[in-house]
């Protein structure tokens, strides 16, 4: 979660000066430098899947949720943006139960509804301050659960490396291809900047696979709320943003919910119910 907090600092401070999809781009082309440069050696072999399909298909959830976050900390507060991201765990639950057929009992249920009014608190439909952008974190945690449950499912059967690169070949063509209409030249320092993507997001996503890929979903996802800890951290000490009581009381009722779900999984594994 440090290196993501990190890159969203990044992007944030780059999304005042270019356009979010340029910022994008950055994010995925620079990772994708640095992936084929440490993988050329063996980059055919890793290529190499039967599962083409949902590769592709988890690569283009990733990209949606890449490009969703990005547009959200380019219109609202970097806590408050990560803070309503912070249903992800509450809906990967949701999805566990559907797609992995993993069990969810009556109480994490209770958890998940509660943390999803905790996003509604935060950003209060029908008041005066919601806006479009209100929902682009919801957005981006729909697609990153999605992307997190193909991600569990691979795991089992692909080698990280394989969905590792994928996700970053796809999001770099798809782009490249938008990147054009949306360019203006960057200085030398968010030249800097932009390279400096690929270090972070590479490092993050490859540990995120990783993570997945030895534990269970609905139980190693909970870790991400760490994440609100940095985000907070960053738009204090960067941007001077001091997130407001709405945020705070949602970004608990979400984190509280959150951690309960995770203590009734951990009940789960110990026994059934």
């Amino acid at each position: 979660m440090l290196f993501f907090s990190m890159m969203d600092a990044m992007a944030k401070e780059l999304a005042t000066r270019h356009d979010p999809f340029q910022v994008v781009w950055a994010r995925y082309v620079s990772q994708t430098f640095w992936a084929v440069l440490v993988l050329a050696p063996r980059l055919r072999r890793v290529m190499r899947t039967p599962y083409l399909g949902l590769q592709l298909l988890r690569s283009a959830l990733l990209f949606g949720a890449t490009l969703c976050f990005f547009f959200a900390i380019s219109l609202m507060g970097l806590a408050r943006a990560v803070a309503v991201f912070e249903i992800t765990p509450l809906m990967l639950t949701a999805m566990a139960y559907f797609v992995l057929g993993e069990q969810v009992g009556l109480r994490r249920w209770a958890g998940v509804l509660i943390g999803f009014a905790g996003a509604l608190i935060i950003i209060r439909p029908g008041s005066e301050v919601f806006s479009f952008a209100s929902l682009l974190p919801m957005g981006a945690a729909f697609c990153f659960a999605s992307f997190s449950i193909a991600t569990r499912f691979l795991g089992e059967r692909e080698s990280p490396w394989t969905s590792f690169v994928y996700s970053t070949l796809l999001g770099s063509v798809i782009a490249s291809a938008i990147v054009p209409f949306h360019w203006t030249t960057p200085a030398p320092a968010d030249a800097a900047l932009m390279a400096a993507f690929g270090i972070f997001g590479g490092i993050g996503q490859l540990l995120l696979v990783l993570a997945f890929q030895h534990g269970r979903a609905s139980a190693v996802a909970p870790f991400s709320y760490v994440g609100l800890i940095f985000a907070t951290f960053w738009g204090w000490s960067i941007f001077a943003e001091i997130p407001g009581i709405w945020t705070v009381t949602g970004a608990l009722v979400i984190v509280g919910a959150g951690l309960y779900v995770w203590h009734r999984e951990q009940r789960a594994r110990r026994s059934p119910g």
